[in-house]
């Protein structure tokens, strides 16, 4: 079932895994091994969670990867979703 409007991954992660942390952008970069400018573009919901970020993170706040990458996936769907009727697409059938 898909989400209503569901939050970007990054804020996801500010609210409940930074902010309570009290973490900084940069503490938190430097943790992850990624440099500040590439954390902020997830936070900014600017940049996606890839797969490898999705570990990094699993590891650093002991959660599944699979949880951000489903997250991510559930956030383009529905933002994919919005463009639906702008799509040109012929239906085929078999």
């Amino acid at each position: 079932m898909r989400m209503h409007n569901p939050p970007h991954p990054g804020e996801v992660l500010r609210e409940l895994c930074l902010k309570p942390l009290e973490l900084s952008v940069s503490e938190a970069a430097r943790a992850l091994g990624v440099s500040r400018k590439t954390l902020s573009a997830i936070l900014n919901g600017r940049a996606g969670i890839s797969p490898e970020m999705a570990i990094r993170l699993s590891i650093a706040f002991d959660t599944s990867a699979e949880s951000w990458l489903n997250q991510q996936t559930q956030y383009d769907l529905w933002a994919a979703e919005k463009r639906r009727k702008s799509l040109r697409v012929e239906r085929l059938a078999a």
